[in-house]
């Protein structure tokens, strides 16, 4: 990757290590993946990679409205921003119970739904709403094969028949996310794709015969949501394609996304000949997934040695020492993995332009 693309003109003013969004790009990624789905209206996209406020009201101004989220503060970041329609992607068991009725109520001009793969969870769920004269949608969780939550589809069509009547909670439809898609290759993926949507119509259908309507499907991921989008009764629920990263970059080369997130990192030291070390250590970029922590921009001939919480050590490649970067030396890291890199700091600033224009606060890291 270029450096010159992420370079700032004002870095000598910014304290290492950063996260840097660069806002003119996550507009672009956000009009390819609005253009690819055929219309905001049909983005029902997550906010985990980003938890940013910012972010919302930007999409909110270029037409989305519905917004899937990981975590009750994401929730709630949403709900302040004026989303209307918020969906809690992940299964409530405990007090978040108690918590998210106590959103719905804070909130009643939006439209909250929760997931359910459990009849006792999603009864204790409906309980607690109707003693408190809550009302909210939910979404059945399907398990599309990533095995980490969700109803199988086999048992799909018996787990919606076996819900029976509720008190306050209503069926909204099903939410169908795909993430363990990894398939490089296009066509392969489609195929991948398309195999999981025929599992799941044997349940639709005989769901349709018996009178049960599905109000509505949530489906795809990131890599897979161009594969949903040719059908146009789902929504689509991408998350990294605004902010994009070194991971996907690679791995899926035929998505017309740029990485649009960069970590400033500055060399600070050369401890031993043709060795030298960042100011980037696991504290400052994600280290999920395990290999390679990100991309370093215009780094060549080199390779990292080792990460500790601080430090991020490289060593020249043989016949290139004498190109070890001096001290001071500002780089570009792209992230393999943005949405835990993004939640590693309290804030990102802002680039367009080549300069800091502002400062964006990750508003649902708590």
């Amino acid at each position: 990757m270029q450096a010159e693309t992420y370079r700032i003109e004002n870095e000598g003013e910014i304290l290492s290590p950063a996260l840097i969004y660069y806002a003119d790009r996550i507009r672009e990624n956000t009009r390819r993946t609005i253009e690819i789905a055929g219309g905001a209206e049909r983005l029902w996209p997550h906010v985990k990679s980003h938890k940013m406020r910012a972010m919302l009201e930007m999409q909110m101004e270029m037409g989305v409205c519905r917004f899937k989220c990981a975590t009750l503060a994401e929730a709630e970041m949403a709900a302040e921003a004026g989303a209307a329609h918020v969906l809690l992607a992940y299964p409530l068991v405990g007090p978040a119970i108690a918590a998210f009725v106590s959103l719905v109520q804070k909130y009643p001009a939006v439209q909250f739904y929760a997931l359910a793969d459990d009849r006792g969870a999603l009864c204790a769920l409906d309980r607690e709403a109707a003693q408190r004269n809550a009302s909210f949608g939910f979404f059945v969780d399907v398990n599309m094969g990533m095995n980490r939550t969700g109803v199988e589809t086999a048992r799909l069509y018996d787990f919606i028949r076996a819900i029976g009547p509720l008190q306050a909670l209503r069926f909204s439809g099903l939410h169908c996310y795909d993430g363990h898609v990894h398939t490089a290759d296009l066509l392969e993926r489609e195929a991948e794709v398309a195999e999981m949507v025929a599992a799941i119509a044997d349940a639709l259908d005989r769901l349709e015969a018996v009178g049960t309507e599905i109000p509505a499907i949530i489906a795809g991921g990131s890599p897979s949501f161009p594969c949903h989008a040719a059908n146009p009764d789902v929504f689509l629920s991408p998350g990294t394609v605004f902010l994009w990263d070194a991971g996907y970059s690679a791995a899926y080369p035929d998505l017309p996304f740029t990485p649009a997130a960069a970590v400033l990192t500055r060399v600070v030291s050369h401890p031993a000949d043709g060795i030298f070390t960042l100011d980037l250590g696991c504290k400052g970029i994600a280290s999920d997934p395990a290999g390679p922590r990100g991309v370093v921009a215009g780094l060549e001939h080199a390779e990292a040695l080792f990460q500790s919480e601080e430090h991020w050590t490289y060593r020249m490649l043989p016949g290139h020492e004498a190109e070890r970067p001096a001290i001071g030396a500002a780089f570009y890291v792209i992230p393999t993995h943005i949405c835990p890199t993004t939640a590693l700091y309290n804030a990102a600033l802002v680039a367009e332009n080549g300069r800091i224009t502002g400062r964006w606060t990750v508003d649902a890291r708590r």
